[in-house]
């Protein structure tokens, strides 16, 4: 088996690592592609970062109240760190994501403050996701009525493109993720079709030349089934999906 992907981002902050530009280059030799995500805390390791597959910033709050309760920084001057690293990711040309995790009764009302945010970094996508209950911790105040329903997400991803008036709209969801991707309209959405997948050969072959290129120079027409709206829901119908039958009742309410 040969590995073909690599996600930059599962425990910690991966900017923070001093050798990660070379990292990232040993990657690409070998023709891996590279998903980034850091917490937007370290502008500076942003701006120095090479070329990324596809660069995430998290973009937990819309206020600086929210951020500090959800994420509980290290830092005193944490909000100035947000803001510019918003700031420096606006002059990333590759693909970049602010990444928003929906905690319901925590951020899932700040509608105007998460769009102020648009305007800093420009993001070409926005993913908007419901957070994960992963259990009762000493540090975490999370139960599961904090964790959105798959509809939540959906009214506050159709909520925000509302109110980018067009800049940006719902271009593909997973329903099993319980996620939605907001896409710049202009920039990928052309003759009607949304062009949110990647080419990753085209984007290799571009590393390698040592040329100069961004994210439309490798972006791939997104298949009808990851159109927001499809039947599919997001699911590959090529891939064989297995349901796991449910016995327990759920306390859970649902919304609508």
């Amino acid at each position: 088996m040969t590995p073909r992907h690599c996600a930059l981002s599962l425990v910690g902050e991966p900017i923070m690592y001093p050798e990660i530009n070379t990292l990232v280059d040993e990657l690409h030799k070998r023709r891996i592609s590279t998903f980034l995500v850091t917490n937007a805390q370290f502008p500076d390791k942003i701006k120095l970062l090479k070329p990324i597959t596809q660069l995430y910033v998290s973009v937990d709050a819309g206020t600086k109240d929210s951020l500090k309760a959800i994420d509980r920084p290290l830092f005193g001057d944490f909000w100035e760190r947000f803001i510019d690293s918003l700031t420096a990711l606006k002059e990333k040309h590759q693909r970049t994501v602010y990444r928003l995790t929906l905690v319901k009764g925590w951020n899932a009302e700040e509608i105007d403050a998460y769009y102020k945010l648009f305007s800093i970094g420009e993001p070409d996508f926005i993913e908007i996701k419901g957070v994960t209950y992963c259990g009762s911790t000493a540090t975490s105040k999370l139960t599961m009525e904090n964790v959105p329903w798959h509809a939540d997400v959906k009214a506050f991803s159709e909520a925000l493109s509302l109110k980018s008036q067009g800049e940006y709209e719902v271009a593909c969801e997973h329903v099993h993720s319980c996620c939605i991707l907001l896409a710049k309209t202009k920039k990928f959405k052309i003759d009607g079709q949304w062009y949110t997948w990647i080419d990753y050969d085209k984007f290799h072959d571009l590393v390698a030349s040592g040329s100069t290129f961004d994210s439309k120079d490798y972006m791939a027409a997104t298949p009808s089934w990851a159109v927001y709206g499809a039947e599919e829901g997001g699911f590959d119908p090529g891939q064989l999906r297995y349901r796991k039958e449910r016995h327990h009742k759920s306390n859970r309410k649902e919304s609508g």
